[in-house]
């Protein structure tokens, strides 16, 4: 049976055994690292299409089709992933009325849902254990704690609620547990729970596992009436306690059947109790977990003996104290610490107060510390940071610190190691804190550091969209150096996962081409050609490409006049090639190709035609292919056109094999802008160039490039040319050949149309 587990409330085992620690980290690995379970889904898929899939009631609810019925586990995680995903609302919480789902564990933590619908949707049911930590304030704890007891079933046989951080009227003053007469276990951590409410508790049968934590008790004394069947007592930060150490004390000794006693709180509190319960020896006899994390005064000393004189120990909580350096915690067999003093502490820490934001908190700070220099990687303990994060959207220390954690936690190699769904959790919670603090520099510092990593970038889904917006405004902030060049790269990168539609949608796209064209102009100016200015030209060519809103804004901010300035400036073929890669982006689109019909322009790409580096001679003849193919360009001036065509033509008989290997790795998203230059049988030049293109790329990436030829319609082009009387006798040996790659990797693909090709 599953159950709803959270720090500071203890399950019916105490302790979990040792073996779950144990195989933490490998658990954590298989998880993330599998396949999502066919459940699961299923259950997404169905809740994405909910409201195509359902029918609806005459009061807007939606109502599930009449024939269908869930076993109750999978109604269970139906709901539980609803809740999760923030699908659980008063429409589509109506589909768990009536007998179609047959529920026992409910989940609607922090769902928005009305009394109503919760009395509707949940209270007919079988129901042993309810969560509604968190649930909005359109359902207070007295409806809750009504609406179940509106079903004599759930009275008797509810075992466990957890009513966490819920809300109660302010007219409200008592509340009514006691006809939950089977309830086991109650948690009202961080809830208006008056001393009197105790009272009301305490007097349950069955009662075994109580937090009150952040309450407004102020006395505890009610609890000696559960004395004989309280197992587990959480009262963290129980900030109104009114009574004398010595009296609550008292209370303590009287629960004599407490297997668990948490009594941690803020360290600013400077609360001394824990250190006089550890001076107690006739207190507590059977307890096996003790949580004093915050406590002053608490010494290594204290806590040995006190464990000593409990041998059955096998937890203790020393978070924010001066305790847990000692040899003995190690040493001791089966006592796990919570604590700052190693890994295996801090691990236990984060595990335990995971919805605690101050212990949380301190846990992150020492984790930092453990792993700067880190060399392993931990998918456990980064799972673990990322459910801080989650756990805690709008704490910043919380989510500055996580976000240092985690970028210790996957530097240089580590993140090769990680999972990529664990990754990706915690990219897309970096970006989900940019957006809850914008103006916190640092935390924006961080997670443009994460996006450095290349393992990040490249094979982590994550929203590029939302990436490309965030790592654009940064390059726009003119900061220093070394994050303005990691601001270019990332943007390199970015660019060339974006659609063309996306880029157009950017409304950042026009602020960063003017910001890296002024880099290149600085860098220019100054004759610095450092790795900013490579990364720098790359990014622009990378904007450019298939963008004709990026390329549109480089020839409106001076991009040509800079570019020609670089290309007079710098004679190195990497930039060269960088260059000339971007002015065939606007060589590409029909309305600025004009453009680049200058005396300046084309005297540099000519030029370079004959460059001996191939991919420099490759931009520069792709230029003049798509220049010359359109004559309208070229009116007053078809002599140069022709001249131009001439030198294209031996500029291209010069090259090796197109199987050749080039120093730039040439890619494009799409060859559509090759469809026209094919069809070119006027200008032969130009068909040739082309044709050698597309043999280039397909005969490097196979995979991508005759798959795209399929899916873009341009196979009948190359057996147009393989037919057509026109074509010169190497046009058709390279679509031959481009043609034999498709077969050999494309088998499938059985096209007897097309060329009549003997598949």
């Amino acid at each position: 049976m599953v159950h709803f587990l959270h720090p500071g409330h203890t399950p019916r085992n105490i302790v979990p055994p040792e073996a779950q620690k144990d195989a933490l980290g490998c658990c954590v690995v298989q998880e993330e690292a599998s396949p999502y379970t066919l459940v699961n889904i299923c259950l997404n898929v169905l809740i994405a299409n909910l409201e195509k899939l359902c029918s609806e009631r005459p009061d807007g609810t939606l109502c599930l089709p009449e024939h269908w019925s869930f076993p109750q586990e999978v109604a269970d995680r139906f709901l539980r992933v609803m809740t999760w995903q923030g699908k659980l609302t008063d429409r589509t919480a109506s589909i768990f009325r009536g007998n179609q789902m047959k529920l026992k564990l409910v989940n609607i933590q922090k769902a928005k849902i009305s009394t109503a619908a919760f009395i509707k949707a949940f209270c007919h049911h079988k129901l042993i254990e309810l969560n509604a930590t968190a649930v909005h304030a359109d359902l207070p704890v007295p409806d809750i704690i009504s609406g179940l007891c509106s079903n004599s079933w759930i009275q008797q046989n509810l075992r466990c609620l957890l009513l966490d951080s819920t809300s109660i009227p302010q007219n409200s003053r008592l509340l009514f547990f006691s006809q939950l007469t089977g309830l086991r276990i109650l948690s009202v951590f961080n809830v208006c729970f008056h001393t009197e409410d105790l009272a009301n508790v305490s007097q349950l049968p069955r009662l075994e596992s109580l937090d009150i934590s952040n309450t407004l008790v102020t006395d505890i004394s009610a609890l000696l009436t559960c004395k004989d069947r309280l197992k587990s007592l959480t009262m963290h930060y129980l900030k109104c306690l009114s009574m004398t150490k010595p009296q609550i004390l008292a209370v303590i000794r009287g629960l004599t059947c407490l297997l668990h006693l948490d009594i941690s709180v803020h360290r600013q509190l400077k609360s001394d109790l824990a250190f006089h319960l550890l001076q107690q020896k006739d207190i507590l006899p059977n307890v096996v977990s003790l949580d004093i994390s915050g406590g002053s005064c608490i010494t290594d000393e204290a806590v040995e003996l006190f464990i000593q004189q409990r041998p059955a120990m096998q937890f203790v909580g020393l978070l924010a104290t001066d305790a847990g350096t000692s040899d003995f915690f190690t040493a001791k067999q089966g006592l796990r610490v919570a604590g700052g003093a190693s890994m295996s502490q801090i691990s236990e820490a984060l595990s335990r107060y995971r919805n605690r934001s101050c212990f949380m908190k301190e846990a992150l700070c020492r984790l930092f510390t453990e792993t700067f220099s880190m060399e392993v990687t931990m998918p456990a303990i980064l799972k673990l940071v990322a459910v801080g994060m989650r756990n805690h959207p709008l704490d910043l220390p919380v989510q500055f610190t996580a976000s240092a954690c985690a970028l210790n936690l996957t530097r240089q190699g580590l993140a090769k190691g990680m999972p990529v769904r664990l990754l990706s959790e915690v990219t897309c919670l970096l970006f989900k804190a940019l957006k809850n603090f914008p103006h916190y520099q640092q935390l924006q510092k961080n997670c443009l550091l994460s996006l450095t990593n290349s393992r990040i970038l490249v094979d982590v889904p994550f929203d590029r969209f939302d990436a490309a917006k965030f790592v654009m405004r940064w390059l726009c902030k003119h900061e220093n150096p070394k994050m303005q060049t990691m601001a270019v790269s990332v943007t390199s990168i970015l660019a060339l996962q974006l659609s063309p539609e996306q880029m157009a949608q950017l409304e950042e796209l026009f602020m960063a081409v003017k910001e890296l064209l002024a880099i290149v102009k600085q860098k220019t100016t100054k004759n610095l050609d450092d790795v900013t200015l490579l990364f720098t030209l790359k990014a622009l060519w990378n904007l450019t490409d298939g963008s004709p809103a990026a390329c549109k804004h480089f020839i409106e901010n001076q991009g040509l006049e800079i570019f020609i300035q670089v290309l007079e400036t710098f004679s190195e073929s990497a930039i060269q090639s960088k260059v000339l890669g971007l002015l065939n982006n606007i060589a590409e689109i029909r309305e600025l190709s004009s453009k680049l019909v200058t005396e300046d322009a084309l005297k540099h790409i000519s030029s370079l035609l004959c460059s001996r580096e191939m991919e420099v001679s490759y931009f520069a003849a792709g230029i003049i292919a798509h220049l010359t193919s359109d004559r309208q360009l070229w009116i007053s001036r078809d002599f140069q056109r022709r001249a131009l065509l001439q030198d294209l033509h031996a500029a291209i008989q010069n090259w090796p094999s197109s199987s050749c290997k080039m120093t730039a790795l040439v890619t494009y998203r799409s060859l559509k802008t090759f469809f026209p230059l094919l069809g070119n049988f006027s200008q032969p030049e130009v068909q040739l160039w082309a044709l050698w293109a597309v043999c280039h790329v397909s005969s490097k990436n196979p995979s991508k490039y005759c798959k795209m030829l399929v899916e873009e319609e341009g196979l009948q082009l190359l057996c147009d040319i393989q037919e057509h009387s026109e074509a010169t006798p190497q046009a058709q040996q390279i679509a031959a050949s481009i043609l034999n790659d498709f077969r050999m990797h494309f088998m499938n693909y059985q096209r007897p149309t097309l060329c009549q090709m003997p598949f």
